[in-house]
């Protein structure tokens, strides 16, 4: 299983949090106690960072969402049969099933499941190797819908872009 798709439970066993002083606007509040908060991903060494907010518990929570978006960037799954599997037989998870309304997908890219929903389609168009009409198939979406998804998170677009552009693709945009 992706570490993006991990349950908060398992995941936190793979976790590590520091408290730091934060720099920054902020007031004296921020400047005196050690709110900002650096979560550190242990078999990666990716690291995430929360320092809006004024309570700790608040950054710990956006550190943690903004490592599990790393994690769905930088990191892909070893590829198993499943992944293998021609789109009409692949199984997309319940969660991007769920969303799914007539052909589109409807998701906010702040929404706690987005990092697991675009690690597994990462993961998906990796082992399609960039094939989008493939991969969309799997999804169950057309290849605009899948673009449109990529699109809301702008480093997975930009790092298709960038291979489509290696092998003299022009590059897509999102909506």
């Amino acid at each position: 299983m992706h570490p993006a798709a991990k349950s908060g439970e398992e995941l936190a066993k793979e976790l590590r949090y520091e408290a730091t002083r934060s720099t920054g606007p902020g007031g004296q509040h921020r400047n005196r106690v050690a709110t900002a908060i650096r979560v550190y991903h242990l078999p990666s060494g990716l690291t995430a960072m929360g320092t809006e907010r004024r309570s700790q518990l608040e950054n710990k929570v956006e550190a943690l969402f903004r490592l599990r978006r790393k994690l769905a960037l930088q990191l892909r799954s070893p590829v198993d049969d499943e992944l293998l599997a021609a789109p009409t037989l692949y199984q997309p998870p319940e969660a991007w099933l769920r969303r799914l309304r007539k052909g589109r997908i409807s998701v906010n890219p702040t929404h706690e499941d987005f990092p697991a929903l675009l690690a597994t389609v990462l993961d998906r168009l990796a082992a399609d190797q960039d094939d989008l009409e493939r991969t969309a198939a799997a999804f169950r979406v057309s290849k605009s819908q899948l673009i449109k998804f990529l699109g809301l998170e702008t480093a997975a677009l930009g790092g298709l872009n960038d291979r489509r552009q290696e092998r003299g693709q022009r590059p897509l945009r999102g909506h």
